[in-house]
């Protein structure tokens, strides 16, 4: 059943200005994000039980304060408000436009529209985390001596946690002492160290596509060339890779090596020995995002285990396991890489939340975290196969293996078109088009297996799939 909130008449407040009004409140908090097309004049209508008349009424009132612009034959789209920052005419070799606006998918994390799970999350539910492994953690860091927490920490970060974080490198097979290690306000943070030490407005960079749209758009507003790889089931495109790489000459490849966003994939070994051999043919560093680390298989492999942070800088956090809030990340590196984040680090933060860090690593030492995890990994294994049964069952295909955290779905229609209607039933999702540096329709769509079970919302999604 269509349970889009029926408009009704009030005083003083026509029915095209109260559907304007909804518009424009998804507008302005960027749930519909730039160059998003509304929907059809006819299936605004249905959709919302009011006369053609009214919907053209409360488009053309969008597009009188500047929200939205027609376009002949095609519809109404959202505005771009920020023009996309120009690059230096000596290094621009071609003018590319910004991502698909990321803040569309971020803001949505804070939106609380119907108390219904939300499938296009990107963080576990809250009730599949331990407050009480928080609470013990900051009851002890509340017991102990205050006196270290009334001045600056150290630069690279709290010294136990960088000595706890160099023995889980351990687990993992990458060898790093603690000096090569630097703490981070989480791993996005981390990211932004290293492409603001490493790069330069106008330099290239291999993404994979579809890829993190948060990057994305971070590295474009910095003034970079986004060069998109296709990322397959086994790791990226290596031709496309290597093409890219001869012709623009990247700095950097940033990438997601295990249970990648959105596809849930990995490398395969050949894979990562092929990516470190053109890192090593052209001259530019990998970057390897791990933020799924605490979710993935212990035998997954990372290139910086393979490189062995020569020509690799690994970057991981603990929001997605342990709390989005507790935004503690680090960066592993090279020594002389790892003093040059650091002095980054100091310009732009002056330094990281001690207290938090030093409680994290008594999470770390006590093996509190680990056994957190073990429990995430069975409980998410179990809600996995339901919601690949359920996705079965509605006529979705998986493109990918579904691993991990996220799935990548066919729902076989468009999805930004689907994610609208959606979203008026209170079902916050992550169309497809969110993971690409540049809009284009898609099939596509995110699921989180976290948040994902409820046969109702697969049951809709499959409705508004058939009506095309």
């Amino acid at each position: 059943m269509d349970e889009t909130p029926v408009l009704a008449r009030a005083a003083g407040e026509t029915l095209a200005e109260q559907l304007a009004a909804r518009f424009t409140e998804r507008i302005t908090q960027r749930l519909l994000a730039p160059g998003a097309r509304l929907p059809s004049v006819r299936d605004c209508a249905r959709r919302h039980r009011v006369s053609a008349s009214t919907v053209v009424g409360a488009y053309e009132r969008l597009q009188a304060r500047g929200l939205v612009e027609a376009r002949p034959q095609r519809g109404f789209f959202v505005r771009e408000t920020q023009p996309a920052r120009a690059l230096p005419a000596s290094r621009a070799a071609a003018p590319m436009p910004l991502p698909v606006d990321a803040t569309a998918l971020i803001r949505s994390m804070f939106q609380a529209q119907s108390g219904r799970p939300a499938p296009g999350m990107g963080t576990l539910p809250q009730e599949w985390l331990d407050g009480e492994l928080l609470q013990r953690a900051l009851r002890r860091l509340g017991g102990g001596d205050t006196g270290a927490w009334l001045r600056y920490g150290e630069p690279a970060g709290d010294a136990a946690l960088r000595e706890a974080l160099a023995q889980r490198l351990a687990d993992l097979g990458i060898a790093a002492s603690p000096a090569q290690i630097m703490t981070s306000i989480g791993a996005t943070h981390g990211l932004d160290i290293v492409s603001r030490t490493l790069l330069r407005p106008g330099d290239a960079v291999l993404v994979d596509e579809p890829g993190w749209s948060v990057e994305f758009a971070r590295l474009t507003a910095a003034g970079m060339r986004l060069l998109p790889v296709p990322r397959a089931a086994d790791g990226p495109d290596l031709a496309a890779m290597e093409a890219l790489a001869r012709e623009h000459r990247p700095r950097l490849y940033v990438t997601v090596s295990v249970l990648h966003n959105p596809t849930g994939t990995s490398l395969t070994a050949a894979a990562a020995h092929q990516v470190l051999r053109l890192a090593e043919a052209h001259d530019f560093v990998v970057v390897e995002d791990d933020t799924y680390a605490w979710l993935a298989p212990a035998h997954a492999l990372r290139l910086a285990q393979l490189d062995g942070l020569r020509r690799t800088v690994y970057v991981s956090g603990f929001s997605k396991i342990l709390t989005p809030q507790w935004r503690v990340g680090f960066v592993a590196a090279a020594p002389a890489l790892v003093e040059r984040f650091i002095d980054t680090k100091l310009l732009g933060s002056l330094g990281t939340p001690g207290p938090l860090e030093h409680a994290l690593a008594w999470c770390l030492s006590q093996g509190l975290l680990r056994r957190h995890a073990e429990r995430i990994t069975t409980r998410l294994e179990v809600a996995r196969n339901r919601v690949v049964a359920l996705a079965e069952a509605a006529g979705c295909r998986f493109v990918t293996p579904p691993q991990g955290l996220f799935g990548w779905i066919d729902v076989g229609a468009d999805t930004e078109r689907v994610a609208q209607n959606l979203l008026d039933e209170g079902w916050l999702t992550a169309p497809g088009v969110l993971f690409h540096p540049t809009r284009r329709p898609t099939t596509l769509m995110r699921v989180n297996f976290a948040t994902s079970s409820e046969p109702g919302f697969w049951q809709r999604l499959q409705q508004l799939s058939r009506a095309g």
